[in-house]
């Protein structure tokens, strides 16, 4: 197939991976240089339901869909059983950094709590030794 005959598809394809705004601009921008063409855009967009919620160009949408589709069964109880234990190992592994990030924040919070008291602790001897010596 020719890259002439595909242009159609392709500037569809754009256009829905920008969004309705996109849809909107071009429908302008053809009523600007040449009406019927913005009437053609106008028309498709009607017909195509392209300004129906929820679009289904939308990158939101997009990504609502491969979040559903890592739980979907791919039909080979082998590969399931792989992508499900890959997919729990996966979470052990982040429950497991959350933890040590947790561990790591209380140790620092600890270490600066411990600076603080003995700075404030040396102050204190130090402006008690100032008023002792006057």
């Amino acid at each position: 197939m020719s890259s002439v005959a595909t242009w159609p598809s392709q500037a569809e394809h754009w256009l829905d991976e920008r969004g309705k705004g996109a849809w909107i601009a071009a429908m302008v921008v053809g009523f600007i240089l040449f009406w019927p063409v913005g009437l053609a855009i106008l028309f498709y967009m009607i017909w195509s339901k392209r300004m129906q919620t929820p679009f289904r160009g939308c990158a939101s949408r997009r990504h609502h869909h491969h979040h559903h589709s890592s739980f979907r069964s791919s039909g080979n109880t082998a590969f399931d059983a792989y992508k499900s234990e890959t997919l729990k190992r996966l979470e052990d592994e982040q429950d497991a950094f959350r933890s040590f990030l947790d561990r790591l924040r209380e140790a620092k919070d600890k270490t600066e709590f411990d600076q603080f008291m003995d700075d404030r602790a040396r102050a204190a001897k130090a402006g008690n030794g100032d008023t002792a010596e006057a």
